[in-house]
């Protein structure tokens, strides 16, 4: 995906006036807090150069995942049209810059809670010049979470929890699912983002809400308990600042990250499997790994032989949906998929 022209853009003058030296060592201090475990002890921007580098750095590849899990959405329930969405933990609006791009015109109200005011700031110069009216007309507000989170058709929650405390996440987790129609909680696609999730899905399920994605079912993650872990990839095509910034010779970067989306609203009874890995691809056979709605992992394996199911079989995604039927396909135990170190 390439980031929308006019974020871009407005990205390249939010960061004119700042040196490349001083985004840099922002970027490196980001960088090592983001790959550190556990809870932050502080919110993790802590000024209007890391607003400025958090932007610029992390900022694409969050609106990628989050539009990745919202578009992942979308198809499942394709009569959501929300028109109010708040983003908590929005910092500089990624999550809300997604929202705006998957569900276009329909959205009309969108509002930012964030804890860091500088993060707010830029997030509002950002929006300033969007395409979008929804966008342009923002409602940023700093807020110290746990909050009070104001009623919406959707509400995202984005790559904020590692900050607070596991009670204190629980919290948040709570009020938003109590406030939204949908919620969208996505994290970082490490083992640790994703016990935050299922410690996050429990919560939605706890509170009577239907999983709508990722997840075929409701039921409990069968990766649980197991050395693999649920996440996906969304690749984004990097900004020139964005590869100034990292030193990078490839124009783009595979984003990592772990997600839930709950409803309030009634699911159909008949959900595709979600591919939870790359499809191997061999002579005449494509094996994929599937996260079943019975909740069960499945091993399809699809040959030539079957034509039409072969062929959308080679055109799969890690991260869609598989629905076509297959007939040989087996089920097996979690741990007999799971790699010694993740997913490639």
């Amino acid at each position: 995906m390439d980031l929308p022209a006019d974020l871009a853009a407005s990205l390249e003058a939010a960061t004119a006036d700042l040196s490349l030296r001083e985004l840099e060592a922002s970027v490196d201090r980001l960088i090592a807090r983001y790959r550190t475990p556990g809870r932050a002890d502080r919110p993790i921007l802590s000024g209007a150069v890391d607003a400025a580098a958090y932007a610029a750095y992390r900022m694409p590849a969050t609106w990628s995942a989050v539009r990745a899990a919202l578009s992942a959405t979308a198809a499942r329930l394709p009569g959501l049209a929300p028109q109010t969405l708040v983003d908590v933990g929005g910092g500089t609006g990624a999550a809300a810059w997604a929202a705006a791009g998957v569900f276009g015109d329909t959205l009309n109200d969108i509002t930012v809670l964030d804890q860091v005011p500088e993060a707010l700031d830029l997030g509002r110069r950002l929006a300033r010049d969007a395409f979008s009216g929804a966008l342009r007309h923002t409602d940023w507000r700093q807020v110290r979470f746990p909050a009070e989170i104001p009623a919406a058709d959707l509400v995202t929650v984005s790559y904020v929890l590692s900050e607070l405390a596991p009670e204190a996440q629980e919290a948040l987790v709570r009020a938003s699912a109590a406030a939204g129609e949908t919620i969208a909680v996505i994290e970082p696609g490490t083992p640790d983002g994703y016990q935050r999730i299922m410690a996050a899905r429990d919560v939605l399920t706890d509170m009577g809400l239907h999983i709508a994605a990722p997840c075929p079912h409701s039921q409990t993650c069968p990766l649980l308990g197991t050395r693999d872990w649920c996440h996906f990839a969304s690749r984004i095509h990097r900004t020139p600042l964005h590869r100034r910034l990292k030193g990078a010779d490839l124009g783009h970067e595979d984003e990592k990250f772990a997600y839930v989306v709950a409803t309030r609203e009634p699911l159909a009874p008949a959900a595709p499997a979600r591919i939870l890995r790359h499809p191997q691809i061999r002579k005449g056979l494509v094996m994929m790994q599937l996260c079943q709605p019975d909740s069960t992992i499945a091993q399809a394996l699809v040959s030539k032989r079957q034509g039409d199911t072969y062929r959308a079989a080679r055109d799969a995604d890690w991260g869609g949906t598989w629905t076509p039927p297959v007939s040989l396909s087996e089920s097996v135990s979690p741990a007999r998929t799971a790699p010694e170190s993740g997913r490639p």
